[in-house]
């Protein structure tokens, strides 16, 4: 493993989540990973599989040579989401993320079941 590689791409994962107002475990989430794995990845002490640094990249917006150390942060194409605003809790971004995997019919009463706690 080069381990020079695997600290550059943790630091640069790290300082993106926090961009992104993201947690550990979020990211592990979406981007399909164990949170103990994404841990190890963040503080530099694994590489990730190309598919993983693939996901890594578009979760965090990122590039992959921004990710790699190949060029500085800020000179990638693809445009930083912005922070999620302070009402925004984890749960609620939690909650949103698994919305949104959700086929139409469990949504609708997903909206249902809010509807009515809501009340």
């Amino acid at each position: 493993m080069n381990e020079e590689l695997a600290v550059t791409i943790g630091v640069a994962a790290r300082e993106a989540r926090e961009k992104l107002g993201l947690t550990r475990a979020e990211v592990a989430e979406r981007v399909g990973l164990v949170h103990a794995v994404y841990n190890r990845l963040e503080r530099g002490k694994m590489l990730p599989s190309v598919p993983s640094l693939f996901r890594l990249c578009a979760e965090l917006h990122v590039s992959p040579e921004v990710l790699m150390g190949l060029t500085p942060p800020g000179a990638g194409k693809k445009a930083q989401r912005t922070p999620p605003r302070e009402e925004e809790t984890p749960e609620l971004r939690r909650l949103l993320s698994l919305a949104r995997k959700l086929n139409e019919e469990k949504l609708d009463a997903l909206v249902h079941v809010a509807t009515a706690l809501s009340r």
